[in-house]
């Protein structure tokens, strides 16, 4: 007998073994490749099955992987110049908070370096197809992979504590589909706004702030805060040449080269790092739309397919691309209001009772944070900055409260502590107080707690797929009244 459990064992260590190889291999050919290849073999596939002929096909998947590798490039060359501005701002308040942000970086290896993180990989990428190919979602997933990684540290946390795999495959499969029920929901906003036909960003910690946005918009409209003119639009009509995006930027990178720098401006080297910051964000402001032309280019083919099936009497699926959220940061709105809140929410940290967090790496992510609101609110600069600060300031306390189990499975993989931090955490990943909730869910092991979880995302699927177009329809004209009268054609266009 025991003999035959020996053979078991060992039969049972190899299969973990073997299913462990597969995932490494998976998750190196994910990190190897990476969006710009993936994407355009998608939409390659997607091109045929349109029956788009072999040359518009060929230049679709090629203009989506240059756009992808040309957003990337630009934030790689982006990044360098920002980061030593916003943490010499940071130092400058002399803020000292116990728990440290170390960024989505961080978060990310350790999503990819544990055994919940790794089994997810290949689970996540089968749910997210079947969920896609059975219609339960009209949101492609896995076009963005590689932002995975925002279930599997949430799952991480679940089995350290735990030691449930259950129920860590469970809550990343929930928050997975809770992330794609958001991204669904501002689908057409969000391409609309962003102008990428049939596209969507689906990362999780960048899409959660919707939620919050569509039932908050009405109240500050109600204020009559919508009446608050501050898009790039109409900051280019009040300003004239200086309201130009590239002026713009000019302005707004000195402005945070300034503050970066605020106790050296005698010094000639800090005038060179504030110069530097506003010729470089003037540079995002400038280059980004060009790119994104290009990428947009790669969906004409695939449109002009979709409609063309409709007019011969074909049934034609409305369905989106889950894509990167590179794709929408040098956007002139989202940059704006992003930028701004780097020390908004730096004082923030500073002013509210009970926080531990100290933002310093995810500030820079916030031009992608905003992502869900801007579209909801038609680059109404104003409006971005008031529900973002709210709502990210909310996402704080979430990183105090999750910020000593994220620092023992960092720990846990080998990632170090900064020198004088007690605690770490990631602003941007962790900093999310919905899902946050469906995470404690999950923490607590109560079939209550976890069936309510599970409940609140069937209410609002059943409601949403049952009421989609007038959802759609809703968030277009709550869109329009914080812009000027001309952005109706925009909307009307692409109904």
């Amino acid at each position: 007998m025991s003999l035959k459990k020996s053979k078991v064992n060992h039969e049972i260590i190899k299969l973990k073994g073997e299913i462990s190889v597969f995932f490494e291999t998976l998750k190196e050919v994910f990190q190897t490749f990476g969006s710009p290849v993936f994407v355009p073999v998608i939409i390659f596939i997607i091109s045929k099955i349109l029956k788009v002929n072999n040359k518009k096909a060929f230049f679709s998947a090629l203009y989506a992987g240059v756009g992808l590798e040309g957003f990337t490039l630009l934030l790689n060359a982006f990044t360098p110049i920002i980061t030593p501005v916003v943490k010499s701002m940071v130092e400058n308040t002399g803020i000292q908070l116990p728990v440290f942000d170390v960024g989505w970086q961080a978060t990310a290896l350790v999503a990819y370096s544990t055994e919940a993180g790794m089994i997810f990989l290949g689970v996540g990428l089968l749910v997210q197809t079947v969920l896609f190919l059975t219609r339960w979602t009209d949101v492609f997933q896995p076009g963005d992979l590689w932002n995975n990684y925002s279930y599997m540290v949430w799952g991480s946390m679940i089995y350290m504590v735990t030691k449930n795999m259950i129920l860590s495959l469970g809550c990343m499969i929930l928050l997975n589909m809770y992330s794609l029920l958001i991204a669904e929901l501002i689908a057409k906003r969000w391409s609309t706004y962003y102008k990428y036909p049939n596209c969507t960003i689906i990362a999780m910690h960048n899409i959660e702030a919707a939620l919050f946005t569509v039932a908050f918009d009405p109240i500050l409209n109600a204020f009559g805060l919508n009446k608050i003119k501050l898009s790039p639009e109409e900051l280019q009509k009040k300003l004239g040449f200086f309201g130009e995006p590239v002026s713009l930027g000019l302005l707004l990178g000195i402005f945070i080269g300034i503050m970066g720098n605020f106790k050296a401006l005698g010094t000639l080297a800090a005038w060179g790092q504030v110069a530097t910051m506003g010729i470089a964000t003037s540079a995002i402001m400038a280059i980004f739309p060009r790119v994104a032309g290009l990428f947009a280019q790669a969906f004409l083919p695939i449109t002009d397919a979709a409609k063309k099936s409709v007019k011969n009497g074909s049934k034609s699926r409305k369905w989106y691309l889950g894509v990167n959220d590179a794709t929408g940061y040098g956007e002139p709105a989202t940059l704006i209001s992003g930028i701004i809140l780097i020390p908004i929410m730096v004082f923030m940290a500073l002013a509210l009772p009970g926080n531990q967090v100290l933002p310093v790496v995810d500030l820079l992510a916030l031009p992608f944070m905003v992502q869900g609101i801007v579209p909801l609110v038609n680059g109404n600069i104003f409006k971005v900055l008031i529900t973002g600060t709210i709502w990210f300031s909310a996402g704080l306390y979430m990183c105090t409260y999750t910020a000593p189990m994220f620092t023992d499975i960092c720990a846990s993989v080998g990632v170090h502590l900064p020198v004088g931090a007690l605690l770490i955490t990631s602003f941007n990943i962790l900093g999310k107080p919905l899902m946050g909730l469906v995470f404690l869910a999950f923490l607590s092991q109560s079939p209550v707690l976890i069936g309510i979880a599970v409940a609140v995302y069937l209410v609002l699927y059943v409601s949403f797929r049952k009421n989609k177009e007038a959802v759609y329809d809703y968030l277009d004209q709550n869109a329009l009244k914080n812009t000027a009268e001309e952005a109706k054609s925009e909307i009307t266009a692409n109904t």
